[in-house]
């Protein structure tokens, strides 16, 4: 019996192997998990390579659309996740490398790290400076910065090569028109996240195959990739009946898919915020990236207010553009009150203090401090920042996605962001990284 248990088991084992070998690259997932109610799209691989068909000319994507929300990742190759330890790149250093760290507001940084601990305080590393951060007075900035340099070392992250600059982007929570049933104006629907989606994490099943996930779905007992975003928006809509809210612009949809989260205003003067639930499992394709090579929008046009401009101007050509992108992200209601969208680490995200990162290399709720210039700009925005969330392509050692807010001037300022970059991450004293 013992022996006809391991032969099922070896077979299972490679049949996932198979598929995994099949896929483009599964999903790598972060060591320690998130929760689902992430802000940014989660850009996983489907269940098998999606036809040719559906997919663009090569392109790629940030934590949720880029090329300034259509902003490309870093060209930096990541480090085998299938071999690395987790958190390899990170080094110790001296506070003394940290640039601007004089100026540094401390009160305004400290709010945000006491959200993080509501998350980190649960777990064991992060235990004792959480509880230390309760005794410290939220309006002594020597106090905190005391708290700071006597219970945390400093290090550097790096790209995989050594480099050590990467690429930081931003993204933003916007604001559209919408309803809770479908109107004349109200016609683009939201979807929730569909029943027939199954959502697998091959590490929970075999832990050689560990940081690896699929989303498809079954025909009759084979698992298959989901439908791609053409599929969904045709209009025979597949998923009728699926609807969360209603929204008045496909263009605003999309760009909503790409920042994860938003708030929909409706007529009554209603705010429903909505998050990331989950999303179908094909790769995300810039569709900014795709103008770019088609030679219909420069690189620095490619940002998402001239997406939304080239749209304009191009409307029988704009559902091919849309469809371009296979990736395709489901809502869910979030509770209302929140101070701000919930991050992968479960917390409410602060403008400009939250930022986006790779958890296989910084650690998820680490305090990190940034130096780069604001967008469009040469001024530096150097600065401590909080690792609160997660997003598809934030993949790399130095690779952050800044947090700008909610509504139009932060989408401007998430829209243009696309600047080089470097990190030093926080952790407590003694934090267990890998030899």
């Amino acid at each position: 019996m013992f022996l006809k248990q391991g032969l099922l088991r070896q077979a299972l084992t490679l049949a996932v192997l198979a598929i995994t070998v099949a896929l483009t690259g599964c999903q790598t997932l972060p060591p320690q998990s998130a929760p689902s109610s992430s802000t940014r799209s989660q850009t996983t691989q489907p269940a098998s390579t999606p036809p040719a068909t559906t997919r663009p000319t090569p392109g790629e994507k940030t934590a949720s659309d880029k090329a300034a929300v259509d902003k490309v990742p870093s060209e930096k190759p990541a480090t085998d996740k299938a071999t690395a330890p987790a958190y390899a790149l990170l080094k110790p250093v001296a506070w003394s490398v940290l640039p601007l760290l004089a100026q540094e507001d401390w009160l305004a940084s400290w709010q945000p790290w006491l959200q993080s601990c509501q998350a980190l305080s649960q777990k064991p590393e992060w235990q004792a400076v959480c509880q230390a951060a309760r005794g410290v007075k939220a309006d002594d900035a020597q106090a905190i910065q005391a708290y700071w340099q006597q219970s945390f070392t400093v290090y550097s992250t790096q790209q995989a090569d050594g480099a050590a600059q990467g690429l930081i982007t931003g993204y933003y929570q916007p604001v559209l028109k919408g309803a809770r049933t479908q109107t004349a104006n109200a016609t683009v629907p939201l979807y929730k996240a569909p029943a027939d989606l199954i959502n697998v994490n091959l590490s929970a099943l075999y832990p050689e195959l560990k940081y690896k996930r699929v989303r498809g779905r079954l025909q009759g007992q084979t698992l298959v990739p989901y439908l791609t975003r053409a599929e969904i928006e045709q209009p025979s809509a597949p998923l009728a009946g699926n609807e969360l809210l209603w929204v008045s612009d496909a263009v605003e949809a999309f760009f909503l898919q790409v920042q994860g989260s938003g708030i929909i205003e409706l007529d009554s003067g209603e705010r429903v915020s909505v998050g990331y639930a989950d999303q179908n499992g094909h790769p995300y394709q810039s569709i900014g990236k795709l103008l770019v090579e088609r030679g219909e929008l420069t690189a620095s046009e490619a940002s998402m207010q001239g997406i939304k401009q080239w749209g304009q101007q191009h409307p029988s050509q704009l559902r091919a553009l849309l469809d371009a992108n296979p990736s395709y992200v489901f809502f869910k209601l979030l509770p209302p009150g929140l101070s701000g969208p919930l991050g992968a680490l479960g917390v409410p995200l602060t403008a400009a203090r939250s930022v986006a990162v790779d958890p296989f290399y910084i650690p998820l709720g680490a305090p990190v401090y940034l130096a780069t210039t604001y967008p469009n700009s040469n001024k530096p925005l150097q600065q401590l920042m909080h690792a609160q969330d997660t997003g598809g392509a934030i993949k790399g050692g130095v690779r952050a996605d800044v947090y700008w807010g909610e509504g139009e001037s932060a989408g401007k300022l998430a829209g243009a962001m696309r600047q080089s970059g470097q990190l030093w991450v926080w952790l407590p004293n003694g934090f267990p990284l890998p030899r």
